[in-house]
């Protein structure tokens, strides 16, 4: 018989260390992740250049409506096939992914703590931060290197949207939190923490089944 999933939102500021985390998490639980990046909206009727000047770390850039479909059919025990965005084009790649529903799915991204039709759908939740110059030196590395993007844009584009966003928008959804985790702490102490978190929220222990 299929368990209906404890879905788990996993939020913070960008390169803080939620998509570490929850990879550390999955392997010691049976779970999935629902990336909140993958629900970026479309931009195919704007050109090239356009695109690239849209507020990506204003909430209102992403298709949190699809984002609360999907969590409601994960919680009927059905598969999802969410959004793969490309972050290089700023659109949206042709086929989507499937996803099945673990016992555990961790929502992990900027804002899932954000939409009152996403939190209401949490079973538990978990907020990782980082200062803004941690933060930027990770999201250099990220972006340089996974998304094609140059050092001057990375940092042109912190400087004025993703530090002003996060404050307006990522950092007081830390108020919802269950759990607040330091993402300057080592990987393995954040993950015990955050394990020890869900196993007394949740109940789940070890590699669920």
């Amino acid at each position: 018989m299929l368990q209906i999933p404890y879905l788990v939102g996993v939020a913070g500021p960008s390169c803080a260390g939620k998509g570490t985390l929850c990879r550390w998490l999955s392997g010691r639980f049976r779970a999935a992740t629902l990336p909140v990046d993958a629900y970026y909206l479309p931009l195919d009727h704007l050109s090239v250049e356009e695109r690239a000047h849209v507020n990506f770390d204003d909430p209102v850039s992403m298709d949190h409506r699809l984002l609360a479909a999907h969590l409601e059919a994960l919680r009927r025990g059905e598969t999802v096939a969410h959004p793969v965005y490309d972050f290089a084009l700023h659109t949206r790649d042709p086929e989507p992914v499937e996803l099945a529903p673990e016992p555990l799915v961790f929502v992990e991204g900027l804002f899932p703590l954000y939409w009152p039709e996403i939190r209401e759908q949490l079973s538990a939740s978990i907020f990782i931060t980082a200062g803004n110059t941690v933060c930027l030196d990770r999201r250099l590395r990220r972006d340089t290197v996974e998304r094609g993007r140059s050092a001057e844009s990375v940092q042109s584009q912190y400087v004025e949207t993703v530090e002003p966003m996060r404050s307006l928008y990522v950092d007081p959804t830390a108020g919802y939190a269950g759990l607040v985790l330091d993402g300057r702490l080592p990987i393995e102490e954040n993950g015990a923490i955050a394990a020890r978190y869900l196993e007394q929220t949740l109940g789940v222990r070890g590699k669920l089944l």
